[in-house]
């Protein structure tokens, strides 16, 4: 595979309790690696939510959210409602929208993608069976490089490409893909993986 690869495992993600109490984030990748809350330019991460509360407040940033685990919930962003109650199925609005959570039928883990405005653009895909996986070059003028993550949501996931030995991928275990050169890779799932696409300004 060209370029850098790295797998994540979800064994070796240590888990962040909210300050209100309401539940724990595990970051699955970030850029820059290792950047605080002020100062990434994308953030993935899961979220254990235990408890109905507000969300804390992210000026600035774009939000893109997806129900991996449980009963769904219900969000008031800015006064209106929106009802997630299906897994596998992303939402997206803005971080510093004021946020209401209430869950439908108890604990939940949340697939949560962070973007600061203005630094790019970022999809979320939810995946099942066999797909081939892109990595276009990243842009020399940004310094947030093109990327694909991978997360393996429901049963295991495969990711193979040529001349390099397939690596399995457990349960909420990932791979981020990333470099300067076009790489494609193939994905196969016997259950749902989400593809996270990281885009820098043009």
């Amino acid at each position: 595979m060209t370029g850098e690869a790295r797998i994540l495992r979800a064994a070796e993600r240590s888990a962040a309790p909210w300050s209100n109490g309401g539940g724990v984030t595990r970051e699955v990748a970030a850029h820059p690696p290792g950047a605080g809350w002020d100062s990434f330019a994308w953030r993935v991460s899961l979220a254990d939510v235990g408890r109905d509360g507000p969300y804390s407040p992210l000026p600035g940033v774009r939000r893109i959210l997806t129900v991996v685990e449980g009963g769904g919930l219900e969000l008031t962003v800015d006064g209106t409602r929106h009802l997630l109650a299906d897994r596998y199925r992303p939402f997206a609005f803005p971080g510093g929208a004021a946020t209401d959570c209430r869950l439908l039928a108890g604990p939940v883990v949340n697939l949560n993608v962070m973007l600061r405005d203005g630094r790019g653009a970022a999809t979320v895909e939810t995946v099942r069976g066999t797909r081939t996986l892109p990595l276009r070059p990243a842009d020399p003028d940004s310094d947030v490089p093109d990327a694909l993550v991978v997360v393996a949501l429901q049963g295991a996931a495969l990711l193979a490409a040529a001349g390099r030995p397939p690596v399995r991928l457990g349960r909420f275990d990932a791979a981020l893909l990333s470099g300067p050169d076009t790489a494609a890779a193939e994905l196969r799932t016997d259950g749902t993986a989400a593809v996270i696409a990281l885009t820098a300004g043009r």
